[in-house]
């Protein structure tokens, strides 16, 4: 009886159920039924989640905190709707502009984080020069639109360092055929040390820039980080 109780749940994927239906106490066969249902369910959502949260490529940010001195944002955005990840409802792009140091790419990790813990979003993080080198090699092996549909599965796409590395030239359009894809139909959190008008150093073509700002800035909101940088004063400090 018991091999064949195992049997049936193995063929219906109810794992938890298989493993530990023989260990559930219960006084009633209702009371029985509904332990199983709700901690299969729970073990199936865990599963989700870590697989998300795996998928996503986010940096470690266990133990890390945000301290919002010094960020400015627009009156149009909250501190919570970013970190409970409203702006992508909305479809909205957040980006984040300072110096090297400042929580940037902290507050990027912690929104989509977020996302992937309250709401069960699609969130991939890369590094501009990781994206392009990746989008460089799959076009080269023609399996760029794979990569493409990975892209328009997303809720979130965090692009981290904008500004460190110049692009070449069908780099920066493949760049732009990312954001294009995004425009209106997905969020885009994009962190930069750079102003709009230095874009261009990056993307090598004033009329690709011109366009790349257009689609990113149409639903977006800017916020600066106007702070030093905390990797700086923990070394002073050290010292």
């Amino acid at each position: 009886m018991r091999s064949l109780i195992e049997e049936h749940a193995k063929r219906l994927k109810l794992s938890w159920i298989r493993e530990n239906y023989h260990a559930v106490e219960a006084e009633t066969h209702e009371e029985f039924l509904l332990c199983l249902f709700e901690r299969e369910i729970q073990q199936r959502e865990e599963r989700k989640l870590n697989l998300l949260l795996s998928q996503s490529c986010l940096p470690d940010i266990s133990g890390k905190q945000l301290e919002w001195h010094g960020i400015h944002m627009n009156g149009n955005i909250t501190k919570e709707e970013i970190l409970q990840g409203r702006f992508i409802e909305r479809k909205e792009n957040l980006i984040l502009y300072g110096g090297v140091g400042v929580g940037k790419t902290l507050m990027a990790a912690l929104a989509g984080w977020n996302c992937i813990q309250k709401s069960q979003k699609r969130v991939r993080f890369y590094t501009v020069a990781q994206l392009v080198n990746s989008l460089l090699e799959v076009n080269e092996k023609g399996t760029l639109g794979r990569l493409f549909k990975q892209i328009e599965s997303l809720d979130l796409l965090i692009l981290d360092e904008l500004g460190y590395v110049p692009l070449h030239k069908q780099g920066a359009e493949l760049l732009f055929q990312v954001i294009n894809l995004c425009y209106e139909k997905r969020s885009v959190i994009i962190t930069t040390n750079l102003q709009f008008g230095q874009w261009n150093h990056v993307l090598g073509d004033p009329i690709l820039t011109e366009a790349f700002i257009d689609r990113l800035i149409h639903y977006s909101h800017l916020i600066v980080f106007n702070r030093d940088s905390f990797r700086h004063k923990d070394s002073l400090m050290n010292r």
